[in-house]
């Protein structure tokens, strides 16, 4: 899911060339006996881990390929010939930035029942620092049912539960010969964990649309969760003019300015209406910079603010508070005068919890689990978000293994048993 970024550490111990085929070992004690598919699930995730995809940092290329080879292996051992017009499986690529692809792999459908998308993205927040020793960041150690490593829960665990669903669902082609109703894909994605320019790019070419039902396999914690607070990035910068601090008259002091916006934008923020559903609307100054020396008064002042809109607030709410604050400041220092850039601006997703895709991922939690999975809100802003805000499709939700707790921090885990039910539960999708 997106966010802020970690601070980077070394990566070595990077994982070298690896090929689709490879079956890693684990590093801890041999695991307890466990079904072929779950087996398949942990291995799958554990080969995922111990490819280093941060942003920024490695970026996609490498497991963006080994995901492609994966899945055209995948597709080509079972009789499929991806290069005739016939073929109702494909495997394409598609560069949503200079040498950083998304994937596609789609079993058409025969009818006209709306497209059944599993969504993943293939990047990581940067490795980071303060992972034990026995817990590597690119280990994917497994001690004590769970499995260790730099996106093991976002979303490696997740995504290898898709890939194998939708192996799964070539098999079923391949054995039975029939299509489908309802057309098949899983899409992987690049950049989720900064703009999200990956799942942009597969709207602009198609891939992704209004009439599709769209899963998201980030970490859910077991619950199927559907709503988003919007989110809306600032950059605030306020000009000042220097002089010395002994005679600060003579300046005009932009972190003061800064200061004034600051306290005015939270309160107007703090008097927001909130939303039964998603709560308040939050803000965040997440980064600070500005001034020379301490003698000096400051002509320059930046600040990044990080939004959260809980409806009824729209961004165009958001923008207007910050345009008070710095009229606030303005008017409060002589002298100053702010400058906004809006970086990043995502509309609330409400909930649909009468939605077709609802139902089926219900359907199938309660045949897997025996009890309908919940649902809930996500704290983030993931894919599947961003297709419901700019196709407005309210078939737009989030299920998979792990927990939101436990991601983009050091020893970051995904329980296997989450790996296990994850995988039947997109099973039973991907071949009901």
């Amino acid at each position: 899911m997106s966010s802020t970024q970690l601070n980077p550490q070394s990566k070595a111990g990077a994982p070298a060339d690896l090929k689709p085929n490879d079956r890693p070992t684990t590093i801890d004690a041999p695991l307890p006996p466990q079904a072929p598919a779950d087996q398949e699930a942990i291995e799958l995730t554990a080969q995922l881990v111990r490819i280093d995809s941060s942003d920024p940092g490695a970026y996609e290329a490498q497991i963006e390929k080994y995901v492609h080879d994966w899945l055209v292996s995948r597709a080509t051992e079972l009789g499929f010939d991806l290069r005739a017009a016939s073929c109702p499986v494909s495997v394409d690529e598609l560069e949503a930035l200079p040498g950083r692809r998304c994937v596609r792999a789609r079993i058409e459908g025969s009818g006209e029942a709306p497209g059944l998308v599993l969504l993943s993205h293939l990047d990581t927040v940067t490795l980071g620092d303060g992972w034990s020793e026995d817990t590597p960041a690119l280990g994917a150690v497994i001690h004590n049912g769970r499995l260790y490593g730099r996106g093991a829960c976002d979303m490696k665990g997740g995504m290898a539960c898709a890939m194998l669903a939708f192996r799964d669902a070539l098999l079923q082609l391949a054995r039975t010969g029939r299509q489908p109703r309802r057309s098949f894909s899983l899409i992987c994605t690049c950049d989720e964990e900064d703009f999200m320019r990956g799942s942009e790019a597969a709207i602009r070419a198609g891939w992704l649309n209004a009439s599709q039902w769209i899963l998201d396999t980030e970490p859910t914690d077991g619950l199927l969760r559907m709503a988003h607070k919007g989110r809306v990035w600032f950059e605030l910068t306020m000009q000042g003019m220097t002089a010395h601090a002994s005679t600060p008259w003579k300046g005009a002091d932009a972190i003061a300015a800064m200061a004034e916006a600051i306290c005015s934008i939270r309160h107007e923020v703090a008097a927001l209406p909130t939303d039964h559903e998603l709560g308040a609307t939050t803000v965040t100054f997440g980064q600070i910079t500005g001034g020379y020396r301490p003698y000096v008064v400051p002509d320059s002042c930046t600040v990044w603010i990080d939004m959260r809109l809980a409806p009824p607030t729209t961004p165009d709410d958001a923008i207007a508070i910050v345009r008070m604050g710095i009229a606030a400041a303005e008017s409060a220092v002589a002298g100053t005068k702010g400058q906004l850039k809006v970086t990043g601006d995502r509309p609330a997703i409400p909930s649909h919890p009468d939605s077709g895709l609802v139902a089926a991922v219900k359907d199938a939690t309660r045949d897997v689990c025996g009890t309908p999975a919940e649902m809930a809100t996500f704290t983030g802003y993931t894919d599947s978000a961003v297709v419901a805000g700019i196709c407005h499709n309210p078939n737009c939700a989030s299920y998979g293994p792990g927990s939101l707790e436990v991601a983009h921090k050091p020893n970051e885990f995904v329980p296997l048993a989450d790996l296990a039910r994850v995988h039947a539960v997109y099973r039973h999708l991907a071949t009901a």
